[in-house]
């Protein structure tokens, strides 16, 4: 991946909309989220790009950036990577046919499913697993877990298997695919339909997926889209579409929770939802309670990809819809019946990744000595602050609050307790306060408003 100071993030905050509320900054997982000046502000040292902060959002003022759509029209040949979540969004009396035949309408000229490459990546990692003396082996499928590994629970870095991911391995082999067929590499595009923001961070954070993907269209668009020509076809129309290579039931599972950790040996286990991702992960680094496992399926999302912020179907309808569309698809995978057999080659041989690196930017600098002392000092200051995680300091509880200060992004005084404490024993006058509550939640936050949220006159 790419060096830290130029990480790409997708989740980006509108200041016109937000509102300065706390709801992101409790959601967060990775306390990322703080307050200042009335509004929201993302660390991107922290930031894995779960979405939880968009989600948690009461006024929708946390957006997924995307490419624009019409980027498509720049290339003559026009390549679309749909993941098989994307075909669970749609009902089941919406075929395949008809929704490669509405992307033909976009103007997509070319198909790939991403699970095509499925059972090669399925092949390294267990080659990989076998050959590792770190255990347990931990899927490198959901970039947000990736990063949350890389920043916060670095001693697991070396556990996280190096396999190139659905979407890069099949866009490599795509593009190498058609390179064979004659098609002029300058001229073709490759458009990636993402359910998440993480996929967008990672496709544009590494130097090498980000030359071979021209650009990634957020899911809901594109669903909007295909929906709308979909709904206003005439009844006796009848869709066609180029006929695809079928993915196999394990293939089309892949995004699914648990859709890894079947098709490996050994004691595998699938975990799903990030609170309870971090919560497995803390009990694995700092306890003996979890032995003896081979394999951790680890996803950011409440049943992983159909959970994905940028869905639209609800997950639990999705994941159905894709678990019935994969039955009685037990055949060999179709990348190993193709003509493109210099391509699989090419893939075989670059299926793999460069190690991860560990990026603990929540730790605090200096040496280890250093590092102690700093925690041990934010202990004595937790001696102080009142504990009840109120968050009307602008960070997420009293913890980050006082590693803040410790940090010197913060201050005592910036919690209303202290203020009030101080100002008990002369430390700090009245308009002083004020001001301190200013810098953190506005200069007319403290005033009245029956405009806002819940007050008298809202939405009017």
């Amino acid at each position: 991946m790419k060096k830290e100071n130029t990480f790409y993030h997708a989740l980006k905050i509108d200041d016109s909309k937000c509102v300065g509320c706390t709801h992101c900054v409790k959601k967060c997982p990775t306390g990322a989220v703080r307050i200042k000046g009335g509004k929201a502000v993302i660390n991107r040292n922290w930031c894995v790009d779960c979405g939880e902060c968009l989600k948690s959002c009461p006024v929708d003022a946390i957006y997924v950036e995307q490419d624009d759509f019409q980027n498509i029209f720049n290339f003559k040949n026009r390549v679309v990577l749909v993941p098989s979540v994307f075909i669970g969004q749609f009902s089941k009396y919406t075929t395949n046919v008809d929704i490669f035949d509405a992307l033909r309408e976009l103007g997509f000229t070319h198909f790939f499913q991403v699970e095509h490459t499925v059972d090669l990546i399925q092949k390294e990692m267990a080659k990989q697993m076998g050959d590792s003396d770190e255990k347990p082996s931990i899927s490198p499928f959901c970039p947000a877990i990736i990063r949350l590994i890389q920043i916060r629970f670095p001693s697991l870095v070396n556990n996280l298997l190096q396999v190139k991911s659905p979407i890069m391995a099949t866009a490599l082999y795509c593009r190498k695919s058609l390179e064979n067929e004659g098609l002029d590499p300058a001229e073709t595009g490759l458009f990636y339909v993402t359910p998440c923001a993480a996929k967008i961070a990672a496709i544009k954070s590494d130097e090498e997926t980000s030359s071979i993907i021209n650009g990634v269209i957020n899911m809901d668009t594109l669903y909007n889209k295909v929906y709308h020509i979909l709904k206003n076809r005439p009844k006796d129309y009848r869709a066609t579409s180029p006929v695809l290579p079928e993915l196999t039931k394990s293939e089309m599972r892949w995004s699914l929770t648990g859709g890894e950790a079947k098709c490996f040996k050994g004691r595998c286990l699938a975990i799903d939802e990030i609170h309870n991702v971090i919560d497995f992960l803390e009990r694995l680094e700092t306890t003996d309670e979890i032995r003896n496992v081979d394999f951790l399926e680890l996803r950011a999302c409440d049943l992983s990809c159909p959970g994905g912020v940028l869905a639209v179907a609800n997950r639990f309808l999705a994941s159905e819809r894709i678990a019935k569309r994969s039955a009685n698809r037990d055949k060999i995978p179709a990348i190993y019946d193709t003509m493109q057999m210099d391509a699989l080659a090419y893939l075989k041989r670059h299926i793999t990744t460069k190690p991860f690196e560990a990026n603990p930017k929540r730790l605090y600098e200096g040496t280890l000595e250093e590092r102690f002392k700093k925690m041990e000092q934010v202990r004595n200051i937790m001696c102080y602050l009142p504990g009840i995680d109120c968050g009307a300091c602008g960070s997420p509880n009293c913890q980050s609050l006082a590693e803040d200060i410790i940090r010197r992004t913060a201050k005592f005084s910036d919690c209303v307790f202290m203020q009030r404490n101080m100002e008990k024993h002369g430390k700090l006058d009245y308009e002083h306060a004020i001001r301190i509550v200013e810098e953190t939640w506005g200069k007319d936050r403290l005033n009245k408003d029956c405009y806002k949220k819940g007050a008298k006159y809202e939405g009017l």
